[in-house]
């Protein structure tokens, strides 16, 4: 098993963020590792979507099948199997005076022989979280709007 954590503080309200990151499609927009993520069934997110995403991870692309198995106004989990990994991203949110506080969790959990090499790619998935959390909020930003700046002036 490999997992990571890390917290973000973005600077929009806990709905918003929720909403947003609810549609894992958008994960192209935050995830440097996923090629494409786009949604299988239709309707607003809620327990059950599913999305077919396509992940590059140390130069191989892995297709997985993710299902929001988890949805209220705090907390999202997605999870995702094939022959090789069990794939879990959990996502938390706190508000924060109108901004949100996210600990994001991914986990992966290989299956057969794979497991043998899970101590290799772990540095490599510590580098990916990295970029997430840098990412990730430039994203909300584009999606959601730019955050508000009460009481500052423009220069």
């Amino acid at each position: 098993m490999i997992e990571v954590e890390r917290s973000v503080t973005l600077d929009h309200p806990l709905a918003d963020v929720v909403r947003f990151l609810a549609d894992f499609s958008n994960t192209e927009t935050w995830d440097p590792g996923t090629v494409s993520c786009r949604r299988i069934c239709g309707g607003e997110p809620a327990v059950g979507p599913e999305w077919h995403n396509v992940s590059e991870f140390r130069g191989r692309r892995t297709k997985l099948r993710y299902r929001l198995v988890r949805h209220d106004a705090r907390h999202l989990t997605f999870v995702s199997r094939n022959k090789t990994v069990t794939s879990t991203d959990d996502m938390r949110f706190e508000d924060d005076a109108g901004r949100t506080r996210l600990a994001y969790r991914a986990r992966l959990d290989f299956n057969g022989l794979v497991r043998l090499a899970e101590p290799l790619p772990k540095r490599e998935f510590q580098r990916l979280a990295d970029e997430v959390s840098q990412q990730l909020p430039r994203a909300v930003d584009r999606a959601v709007g730019a955050p508000e700046t009460e009481g500052r002036h423009p220069r």
